[in-house]
């Protein structure tokens, strides 16, 4: 079967030029008159011309008694001028229409009786005052909104002010969403469990809704199995009823390209492929004027796919321009390696650290799903740049709002469930505040507290010597910082393996055996320290095992690739196997505690933190987990 490579690749802002100016976004689609009242967010297609004033007669701007000018000329306290309501003197409320022959309005408060059937006037007053003349906001023929604008609430008011009750504005594209894959199977149309050999289709249930944020009518298809004939089909009817076509996954290099068939046998491909990272699998064309977008299958790189060229596309259809997110600087918790010649964008959470603002890198991978409802930034990586360097500044983009940066604790270290219970309590109690957590190992989160890059860390450091946790680590890393050491948990460490054990695990001894494959933590976490000194308790030298060099930076991410098949045996917690449905063999009891700088010890929200910690509400949801004993919950181990 004949390969697609990738065309030559452009740049993102090169790509998003040569697919945007192929289309005059401004005349793709006619325009359309609709009712103002339905016309909020709706953008205008041509000038609006008042077609009456307004106000359309003159009317009163104050309660009080309209009356001809002229009649309180010479009037003084002396000789006042009495007028006669009913006859020269009107009662007005403020917007009522000005009785003929009046032209001002004597304020009510200056009128001693008003309840009298004539009132005293001691002051002239002079023609106008306190009135709103014919057009003092706009005269008829006047134009009162330019073409191009966005339709606020107050400028329905307007219009409607204007009298136009209906309005000429650019007109929604619909846009057809394709998803592809003949592994995938419809949430709305599922009718019982999910079948094992099948996956949730949900990314197209993203894309609607980032279509109509942009401002675009979406609909999506059913989904078209993995064959060009299928989805030359699917797409050539897609065509027929949208405007714009976003095909998703079936867009990499290779035998399984169908998106590049389908749309070069119907149309013309003008790009393939996009030195972005996630998303280079990025397919721009056109048929029949139409544009057609093949967008990547992995969620990260779908959605950044789509909101560097679909939302743009879109936007410009309607009339709006995207605004620029707020940015500000920022301060990596770590080391971000990056490919040359690659554009790369990485989500992060973000919490302030003394004067800085610390960004927490989630995991990078394309098929990852948790960063795109917990990120709080965006940081952009050059394509001439080989990556960034922790506690370098940097500019983020911002996907939250500025205030709840403020609101937010980092906390670097060993990665725990209990971590993420945390955090999911703390957000309960305060809805205010919240933990950002970056999983770089125990060893890591002494050196980003030293460097003032967390709040406080996650450490189980098993010290050998003197058979106790943390401390020995904290004097050789941090011997000048004041600092308290709080348990969190004890747990049990020890080595998961697939339900059922079907390779008879039973030892560290065994996991030399040749039919054995490991898999394991990375270096400077607590559990690879505590596995490299069980292995040297038991004489194993760590070239026996295969599979010590590929490593993961969370019990679950361990315990995951056990549960896949990927390697059979794995040392962690006994949540996170229990988690994935592992059998698991313990090993040792290990105590887990925060490592908390008296700076933040202080802070009001850390003691809001200890709150939590300290009730029985979420020592017993830790407990739960199982293979926790909370009995040092909250307690203070150790102070520096």
């Amino acid at each position: 079967m004949k390969r697609h490579k990738y065309r030559q690749m452009k740049s993102v802002t090169e790509a998003r030029e040569i697919f945007l100016s192929r289309f005059d976004l401004n005349a793709m689609l006619p325009p359309e008159e609709i009712s103002t009242m339905a016309a909020r967010g709706r953008v205008t297609a041509a000038p609006v011309w008042a077609g009456r004033s307004s106000p359309a007669n003159h009317q009163a701007a104050m309660d009080g008694f309209a009356v001809f000018a002229a009649s309180t000329f010479w009037a003084t306290p002396e000789q006042p001028k009495s007028l006669a309501v009913g006859e020269k003197a009107f009662p007005i409320n403020t917007g009522q229409m000005m009785p003929r022959g009046t032209d001002t309005v004597i304020f009510v408060e200056n009128v001693s009786n008003p309840e009298a059937d004539r009132i005293t006037v001691e002051v002239p007053v002079f023609p106008w005052h306190n009135v709103r003349r014919i057009g003092e906001d706009f005269m008829a023929g006047e134009m009162v909104l330019p073409e191009g604008v966005e339709i606020t609430p107050w400028a329905q008011g307007v219009l409607l002010a204007a009298g136009s009750t209906r309005v000429a504005v650019r007109r929604l594209p619909k846009v057809i969403i394709i998803p592809t894959g003949s592994e995938l199977v419809s949430m709305a149309k599922l009718d019982g469990d999910l079948p094992s050999d099948r996956f949730p289709e949900f990314n197209s249930v993203i894309l609607e809704g980032l279509v109509a944020e942009a401002g675009g009518l979406p609909e999506i298809a059913a989904i078209v199995p993995d064959n060009v004939t299928s989805l030359t089909t699917a797409l050539k009817k897609a065509l027929a009823a949208a405007d714009v076509v976003i095909i998703n996954a079936g867009s990499p290099a290779g035998t399984g390209d169908y998106t590049y068939q389908a749309v070069a046998k119907l149309g013309e491909v003008l790009v393939h492929g996009v030195s972005m990272i996630p998303g280079k699998p990025t397919l721009l064309g056109q048929v029949d004027g139409k544009p057609v977008i093949g967008i990547p299958g992995y969620p990260i790189s779908a959605m950044l796919s789509f909101e560097q060229f679909a939302a743009p596309l879109i936007n410009g259809i309607v009339g709006k321009l995207i605004s620029p997110r707020p940015a500000l600087t920022v301060y990596p918790a770590q080391n971000l390696p990056s490919k040359p010649g690659l554009t790369e964008f990485i989500r992060v959470t973000l919490g302030r650290v003394g004067e800085k603002i610390i960004a927490t890198p989630f995991p990078r991978g394309a098929c990852t799903i948790t960063p795109l409802d917990r990120a709080d930034g965006l940081l952009v990586v050059p394509g001439l740049s080989d990556g960034l360097k922790e506690d370098q500044p940097m500019t983020a983009e911002l996907l939250v709002w500025p205030e709840d940066i403020d609101g937010t604790l980092v906390v670097l270290g060993s990665h725990d469930n209990s971590i993420d219970q945390l955090a999911t309590f703390l957000k309960r109690k305060d809805p205010r505040l919240r933990l950002s957590s970056g999983h770089i190992g125990s060893q890591g989160g002494l050196v980003a507290l030293g460097q003032r890059r967390a709040a406080f860390c996650g450490s189980h450091l098993f010290d050998p010597e003197t058979n106790t946790y943390n401390v020995r680590y904290i004097k050789s890393y941090l011997p000048d910082l004041s600092l308290k050491l709080i348990n969190l948990a004890w747990w049990e460490q020890g080595l998961m393996v697939a339900e059922g054990n079907p390779k008879n695990i039973q030892t560290i001894q065994d996991l030399i055996r040749p039919d054995v494959r490991s898999i394991n933590r990375q270096q400077g976490a607590g559990t690879r320290l505590l596995f490299d000194y069980l292995l040297k308790e038991n004489g194993i030298e760590p070239s026996m095992l295969q599979g010590y060099e590929r490593e993961e930076y969370t019990h679950m991410a361990v315990a995951f690739k056990v549960h896949s098949g990927v390697a059979d045996v794995g040392m962690g917690i006994f949540s996170a196997a229990k988690a994935l449905g592992l059998d698991f063999i313990p090993l040792t009891l290990e105590r887990y505690d925060l490592v908390v700088p008296e700076s933040t010890f202080n802070d009001p929200r850390f003691q809001i933190v200890l709150e939590v910690i300290n009730s029985r509400e979420y020592q017993d949801a830790v407990a739960a987990l199982g293979g926790y004993d909370m009995r040092d919950c909250g307690k203070i181990i150790w102070e520096q």
